[in-house]
């Protein structure tokens, strides 16, 4: 039987207040992992908490009897927790992130790259402003932060997770900046596995459509929210969008034993989007 068994291990994870980043604490906490995780809210924020009460003390720490929420259930998975409200485009930030989770739990052996926002302009749409705020958030933060957690990866031989998208492989129109930051992570992941290899491993994700409260938002920005988000159902081969949950088992995996030959790639997790070629109706 296949055991996905990461009991005694630290992930740290950013971007964990909702969507992806709560799917992938979720998941990770189920397989035995603590969770040391960051986002903008200062108190976990109330999509972390899924409407639920405060689950954070004072501090930052999580609250024995947190539940009916995202964040409870990790503490119902009986694993540690902690979380620090984090701006990944603050260096100083992350620091304190780093440092509080060192401090609490003593090790880091996941670091799990997730933050990241939408910044679709046009290229010819985009300000100088645009590009440097796209770049602060979408690139440079991954990389600024891998430093930070480098001797601790090197200390426990291990991973990191860098998120992308699945526009690094193809794009629409309108979705620049956003799209050269994600392509250029690939040639990050590529690199991080190079240099820090054999003691780090580095892989990156690209997640396609996934269902998210953040992607109904995109489609309830049309005329017809349902009609839109049937039409992108059927531009996958699946037949259906993905979940945070499949988002967060390929985590676990990459973290196991399983997954230990696998370094320096960035694995396209789209539900067959990109194989299927669209003609405009």
């Amino acid at each position: 039987m296949l055991q996905l068994d990461l009991s005694g291990k630290t992930v740290l994870i950013t971007g964990v207040s909702s969507g992806i980043g709560a799917g992938i604490a979720l998941e990770m906490a189920r397989a035995g992992a603590n969770i040391s995780g960051g986002a903008l809210e200062e108190d976990g924020g109330g999509t972390l908490l899924a409407g639920g009460e405060s689950a954070l003390l004072p501090g930052g720490e999580s609250a024995p009897e947190a539940g009916g929420s995202t964040w409870g259930e990790l503490v119902a998975q009986g694993v540690g927790t902690l979380y620090t409200a984090c701006d990944v485009t603050q260096t100083e930030q992350l620091e304190q992130l780093v440092a509080r989770t060192i401090e609490k739990f003593g090790r880091i052996d996941v670091l799990v790259s997730n933050a990241g926002g939408n910044v679709f302009t046009g290229a010819m749409g985009s300000v100088e402003a645009d590009w440097q705020r796209n770049i602060d958030l979408n690139l440079a933060s991954h990389w600024r932060l891998a430093r930070l957690c480098k001797p601790y990866l090197e200390d426990s031989k291990g991973l990191i997770i860098i998120m992308s998208s699945n526009h690094a492989f193809s794009t629409i129109p309108g979705c620049f900046p956003y799209n050269v930051a994600k392509t250029a992570l690939t040639g990050l992941v590529r690199s991080l596995a190079i240099e820090w290899g054999p003691a780090i491993r580095t892989v990156g994700l690209a997640p396609g459509f996934i269902d998210t409260p953040g992607n109904q938002r995109w489609f309830d920005s049309f005329a017809d929210p349902d009609g839109e988000r049937q039409r992108t159902i059927g531009l996958h081969p699946v037949n259906r969008l993905g979940t945070v949950e499949e988002i967060g088992g390929w985590c676990v995996f990459l973290a196991s034993k399983y997954a230990s030959f696998a370094s320096g790639v960035t694995y396209l997790i789209d539900g067959g989007r990109r194989a299927l070629m669209q003609d405009k109706a």
